[in-house]
């Protein structure tokens, strides 16, 4: 096969998004083992947005690709790998590398993408349905009946949890700002607003007997009001730092560790409630077995999004050369959803 032209966002360090570099260079025909993939639809999440400033654990050093995640059709296969692939579309978490026109991967981290499928809507739901799916069901273990919390409900994962927490049966309390209640109503939670003082009364308002299930991502003081709210063998999953981060958006690692004592401590006390940090990457020492599971939550979010019952949030939509204006919008976080990266005209 012939090389092949890629446009790439270069990150060539500490800047603004109006500092992000457009790179274009040919990619050699894929190795063993290897595929090219066309990008059909990329985003940004708070990943990228913690690289930008250099605080997200374990980023390359600069400069790099950005792009945690992409969708989009094979178009070479390297020796080794199926020619079946070639022409059909497949989800990839990439972590780094996914905001080009054409990407390198590895064949065997191919995630199949049904036919039909828009491929904004499948990256919407990528990494947040994984998360969501992995945590009520491989985490938390939710049964129908449960009571489940999930703080941010109108965010990425959050309206993600709510949607396929009500498809499994589940009664859920979202928090949300007043402005969002409508959105968290019309996913089937009841909303709480999260700057109200009482928030955590007016939740044991709504579950007298406690819930089931209460999913975290701001992490801090309210930790242990979260724990507090779980009645026997409950279970909290914490799986984000919100209130670690400073001014910037930066994310301190202190807060994080004290939260992992915090856990550790909680899931030692005799009273069947558990506490657990969600880390999507976990288990990926044993890598055939993470990608496995990667595919098996995968198509289960997809079946549900095909069936309609889930249904993604899309903020926005950018090409791919006004990448730093998706950055910029995203950083705002006024807006209800994922941004969406999408090739070039």
């Amino acid at each position: 096969m012939n090389s092949a032209d890629a446009t790439e966002i270069v990150l060539p360090g500490k800047v603004e998004p109006t500092d992000f570099q457009i790179r274009h260079r040919t990619l050699a025909a894929p190795a063993p083992g290897h595929v090219l993939l066309r990008m059909e639809a990329t985003g940004v999440s708070f990943a990228e947005q913690q690289m930008r400033r250099g605080t997200y654990y374990d980023q390359p050093p600069f400069p790099f690709v950005l792009g945690y995640d992409v969708v989009g059709t094979v178009t070479a296969a390297g020796p080794g790998v199926d020619p079946a692939t070639v022409g059909r579309r497949y989800a990839v978490v990439t972590k780094t590398g996914a905001w080009a026109s054409l990407l390198d991967v590895e064949a065997a981290d191919l995630l199949p993408v049904p036919a039909g499928l828009d491929p904004a809507a499948v990256e919407a739901v990528l990494v947040n349905g994984i998360t969501a799916w992995q945590m009520l069901h491989r985490t938390a273990k939710v049964s129908p009946g449960a009571t489940v919390v999930v703080l941010g409900a109108n965010g990425g994962v959050g309206t993600t949890l709510v949607q396929l927490a009500r498809d499994a049966g589940c009664t859920v309390i979202g928090t949300a700002s007043a402005r969002h209640h409508d959105l968290v109503r019309g996913l089937g939670a009841t909303p709480v607003d999260y700057r109200d003082p009482a928030l955590y009364d007016r939740i044991r308002e709504l579950a007298p007997d406690g819930v089931d299930a209460v999913f975290d991502h701001v992490g801090g003081d309210g930790l242990a009001k979260s724990w507090e709210l779980l009645r026997r063998r409950g279970t909290l999953v914490q799986y984000g730092t919100a209130s670690a981060r400073d001014n910037g958006g930066a994310v301190s690692q202190l807060p994080v560790m004290a939260a992992f004592a915090r856990l550790t401590m909680w899931n030692a006390l005799p009273n069947g409630r558990h506490a657990h940090f969600f880390n999507f990457w976990a288990g990926k020492r044993n890598v055939d077995t993470f990608r496995a599971r990667l595919r098996e939550d995968l198509d289960a979010v997809l079946s549900r999004l095909a069936d309609g019952v889930l249904v993604p949030r899309i903020a926005a939509r950018f090409p791919l050369s006004e990448a730093a204006a998706a950055m910029t919008l995203a950083e705002t976080r006024t807006v209800a959803g994922k941004v969406i990266i999408l090739p070039d005209a």
